[in-house]
């Protein structure tokens, strides 16, 4: 079967739902995003309720110009919107591409949720776009953020030091982690024990 077209799709799973950002998610966007008041983090780029608008219109914009594909993150059965994640730095030609840009409501933390979405994503990439690797990246100081990606089975590619400024005038050094196509069997393997074991 050859790789799909990296554009708009939903991906569905028991926990979570994963469907196209929209200029109307703005609404429960603004309100997920102030379970755990998550843009007061200074280590992310978290969008506060008043920013959601415009963080939306960035996020389509760079769908538009093919560089990302952003959803939204609704999770299962309430059917109650949690957050946003995308496909980024997308290189068609590899193709390869970043899951980045996420955030959760607190309340949808340290559950199903998030390993249920990474497991959806890093499927539709290896398996439906023909990924040869997929990347995340966090900030060096977001110790959730990278025990997260670690438990994954994500390895780290290296540290970029001074790689952004971030709002506050902070300079970010950013953990690279990539998963090549090789290792995904067995990371599937690991995300989908991890998801059926009794919690």
């Amino acid at each position: 079967m050859p790789p799909a077209p990296i554009e708009p799709v939903h991906l569905t799973g028991r926990h979570v739902v994963l469907v196209p950002l929209e200029p109307s998610h703005e609404a429960a966007l603004a309100e997920a995003v102030q379970d755990g008041a998550l843009w007061r983090l200074w280590y992310t780029n978290v969008p506060s309720p008043e920013g959601m608008s415009a963080e939306i219109a960035r996020r389509l914009a760079l769908a538009e110009s093919g560089t990302m594909l952003p959803f939204t993150v609704v999770s299962q059965p309430d059917g109650r919107i949690v957050g946003m994640t995308s496909y980024m730095a997308i290189d068609a030609a590899a193709p390869r591409v970043e899951i980045g840009s996420t955030w959760y409501a607190q309340s949808a933390q340290r559950g199903p949720l998030n390993t249920e979405a990474k497991l959806l994503l890093l499927g539709h990439a290896f398996e439906r776009l023909g990924c040869i690797a997929v990347e995340l990246r966090t900030h060096v100081l977001n110790l959730q953020s990278r025990r997260a990606i670690e438990r994954l089975g994500a390895r780290l590619d290296g540290i970029l030091r001074a790689h952004q400024r971030l709002k506050n005038g902070t300079i970010r050094d950013s953990c690279v982690y990539s998963i090549i196509a090789s290792e995904w069997p067995s990371v599937r393997a690991h995300l989908t024990w991890q998801l059926d074991k009794p919690r």
